[in-house]
């Protein structure tokens, strides 16, 4: 007899779903007993450091990845970076297991009851397989779900006694398309549009990077001579922000935004929302007499634009077609000076001077992953994202996801023999979230370098206080934790730099480290405009 579980596994195999990403539970045990040898294990000590290193780790390979987690309450874990990932658009196949069909009737304890709705709305699919010979096919149905556009996060609950059941024929791999070409017709329309505006600005969002689309987007950006904009709250970036076009992050309220857009006529959004609000600064959506038009491969990001028209595509696919069309303008591209300010060093240090420090030593195929948001602005300034695939960053706003991420990134890089070493810059404040995967870190020796800005304050959300005009909220001044124990009790390097030159120096060596250093700076503790 074959069983479910052997064919599960085989199929597994078949999709390069080898690597996987969990906490181990009782109701898991049965899909992980004799675990294969050509398998890899990633263990992480919470679900939600589990999710975010499995999202990590697909958005650096570029491929799925599978993750495990314990019924209801490890689901529940998980859920706060199921959320980033759906945002994030990242394919993950998350299993979870399932009490014996024969009790679920009582819902006996670590049950999940009504299991597909748990996860819902954040996942693409969710499943609880009707008989236990539908699993194997369920996989396969899973897998299709996660990397159709827009790729995101899947879910398949899995009874423990499904496994040791007799299995139908292993169903067979599908292959399928995964780019949406663009309506013809609209891309022309489109394509004189831009030939004909007085002065058009182009926004390129996350989906270019995920596209591979860098060039494409250079190129029309330099043929049509527009402004270029990265969008609010961007959780990766599309295009290199030392190029003279390139013009800035838009901020992320109404009412700036659009003031931030006023002179353009004819605003064409290329992967990203339309558009990511934070605060609530009321005002119209676009100057008045600017037409904007989006590219997006999800219908529903199309769907709830407030305003503009709207093309469903592959942002590539469009990119390229539109090159095609679009003719050499004479109009002249603007040009933005992209020299950082030369901070006055200071005691303790600010921001600026911190990421000034690690300019200085930055190796050219650097990756970041990045989850302070306070210092965001100061960190884009300093270490401008010049090439694909190097920044990272959570699009749901939600804490908890960088650290573990940036494992999962540094798993991947070697995973894919690139090697880039990657910088993870995590306010102290987000330390916190998952800070349990730092074992994960130390266990697997990720080549990893965890930049932790020390000012113990959450100072974004200080920064909204001011914004909302709602003073004396508790509880946003963090007690003065000692990192250097948290760090070494996990098995990770400490370092602490309070210089300029002391952080250059460590972030230097910390890139010839076989395995993750962790470098606390106490900076001071200014409090940044939120717009």
């Amino acid at each position: 007899m074959v069983s479910v579980r052997e064919t599960f596994i085989d199929l597994m195999r078949d999709l390069e779903l080898t690597t996987v990403f969990g906490n181990p539970g009782s109701t898991e045990e049965n899909f992980l007993e004799h675990f294969p040898s050509d398998f890899r294990y990633v263990l992480a000590l919470q679900e939600a450091s589990v999710l975010s290193i499995a999202d990590g780790y697909a958005q650096a390979t570029r491929k799925p990845a599978f993750v495990n987690v314990h019924t209801a309450p490890g689901l529940g874990n998980a859920m706060g970076n199921l959320v980033t990932a759906s945002m994030n658009k990242t394919p993950l196949i998350v299993t979870a297991g399932q009490q014996t069909r024969e009790m679920l009737l009582m819902e006996p304890w670590l049950s999940n009851v009504d299991a597909a709705s748990f996860p819902r709305p954040h996942v693409k699919w969710s499943y609880e397989p009707v008989r236990p010979q539908d699993v194997p096919a369920a996989l396969m149905r899973a897998y299709a779900a996660a990397i159709q556009p827009p790729q995101g996060p899947v879910f398949l609950s899995l009874p423990l006694d499904d496994w040791a059941r007799e299995a139908l024929p292993k169903p067979p791999v599908r292959t399928l398309a995964t780019r949406v070409a663009p309506d013809p017709d609209r891309l022309t329309e489109l394509a004189k549009a831009l030939d004909a505006a007085r002065s058009p600005a182009l926004l390129m969002g996350s989906d270019i990077d995920r596209a591979g689309a860098w060039d494409l987007a250079v190129a029309l950006a330099e043929r049509t001579g527009a402004t270029v904009f990265a969008p609010p709250g961007s959780e990766r970036t599309s295009f290199p922000e030392d190029h003279p076009q390139f013009a800035g992050a838009l901020p992320f309220a109404i009412a700036p935004l659009a003031e931030k857009l006023r002179g353009h006529d004819l605003v064409v959004v290329i992967g990203a929302p339309v558009f990511r609000y934070y605060p609530y600064v009321p005002g119209d959506y676009l100057p008045q007499g600017t037409r904007l038009v989006q590219i997006t491969n999800d219908p529903a990001e199309a769907a709830r634009a407030p305003v503009g028209d709207a093309l469903v595509s592959d942002a590539g696919l469009a990119l390229l077609q539109l090159l095609d069309q679009v003719t050499a303008g004479k109009r002249t591209a603007p040009r933005h000076d992209h020299v950082a300010p030369v901070p006055s060093p200071s005691s303790p240090m600010t921001a600026e001077d911190l990421f000034a420090s690690v300019a200085k030593v930055r190796p050219d195929d650097m990756v970041i992953v990045e989850e302070s948001p306070s210092n965001l602005p100061m960190l884009h300034r300093h270490l401008p994202i010049r090439r694909p695939h190097s920044f990272f960053t959570m699009a749901s706003g939600g804490l908890g996801f960088g650290l573990p991420a940036s494992i999962g990134v540094a798993l991947g890089e070697e995973a894919t023999g690139r090697r880039r070493p990657v910088l993870s810059v995590i306010g102290d404040g987000s330390f916190h979230y998952s800070i349990q995967s730092l074992a994960t870190a130390a266990r697997e020796k990720a080549r990893l370098t965890i930049l932790v800005p020390r000012n113990e304050e959450y100072a974004i959300l200080k920064a909204f206080a001011k914004q909302q005009h709602t003073p004396g909220v508790p509880g946003l001044d963090l007690p003065p934790f000692d990192v250097e124990q948290l760090a070494t009790g996990y098995g990770c390097r400490f370092e602490r730099g309070t210089t300029p030159d002391d952080v250059a120096d460590l972030v230097r060596a910390s890139f010839d480290h076989d395995g993750p250093t962790v470098i606390e700076v106490p900076i001071d503790k200014t409090v940044p405009a939120l717009l």
